[in-house]
C-alpha cells in the first residue's frame, strides 16, 4: 500500500512539474504597458488556428523547459491569431479584422490588419520588439528549441545592433552554441 501511494504521489509531482513548463503569455497591449513598468522585450507568436506548423512550434518548442525558462525571464509574451477577430490598440491605432467570418474560426479566415502592419507573410512568424514596443524582426517559420534559442539571445542582448550585413549574421550564426535542450 505504502508503495502505491508513494508511485501516485511521484507521479502527481512530476505532472506538476510539466505543467508548470509553461510560457506567461499575455495580450499585445498587456505587453506593452508592462513595458512601462519593467522594460523588457516582446516577442509575439503569429499564429493562425488552420496552421499545422503553428501548432507544432506550441507543442514542442514553447513547452521546452529551456525556452520556458529564458522567455519567461527576458521577454514578454504574446500570441497573436493573424486572423482573429481581436482589437489591437498599438502607437495610437485601432486594429481589427474587418473581413473576420465567425463561420470560418477554425479555417483559413480575413487578414488581422495588425498582420499586415508588422510585414508578416507566412505562419507562424515570431516577431521580436524593443523595449519601446517598436519592431525588431519577423521570424518565419517553425523552430525547434536550439534553432529559436540563437534568436531569442540575438535579439535579447542586442547583438542584432551589430549586425549589418548577411555575411555578419551568417558569421554570428556559424559560432553560435545553444545550450538549450531538444526536445521531442
Amino acid at each position: 500500500m505504502k508503495k502505491v501511494v508513494l508511485i501516485l504521489a511521484v507521479a502527481l509531482i512530476s505532472s506538476m512539474t510539466v505543467t508548470a513548463q509553461e510560457i506567461n503569455w499575455v495580450t499585445f497591449e498587456e505587453a506593452l504597458e508592462l513595458q512601462k513598468k519593467k522594460p523588457k522585450k516582446i516577442m509575439m507568436d503569429v499564429y493562425t488556428t488552420w496552421c499545422g506548423p503553428c501548432k507544432k512550434l506550441d507543442k514542442y518548442t514553447f513547452h521546452n523547459e529551456d525556452v520556458v525558462k529564458y522567455v519567461n525571464k527576458n521577454y514578454y509574451a504574446v500570441k497573436f491569431n493573424a486572423e482573429g477577430n481581436s482589437v489591437v490598440n498599438y502607437k495610437g491605432k485601432e486594429y481589427t479584422n474587418p473581413n473576420y467570418k465567425e463561420e470560418l474560426k477554425n479555417r483559413r479566415n480575413g487578414g488581422h490588419q495588425l498582420a499586415g502592419v508588422l510585414g508578416i507573410r507566412a505562419f507562424p512568424t515570431i516577431v521580436y520588439f524593443d523595449e519601446q514596443g517598436e519592431k525588431i524582426q519577423p521570424i518565419s517559420g517553425y523552430m525547434k528549441p536550439q534553432q529559436i534559442e540563437l534568436y531569442l539571445k540575438l535579439f535579447h542582448t542586442d547583438d542584432y545592433k551589430d549586425i549589418k550585413t548577411q555575411e555578419e549574421f551568417n558569421t554570428y550564426y556559424k559560432a553560435f552554441v545553444p545550450k538549450f535542450k531538444e526536445t521531442m
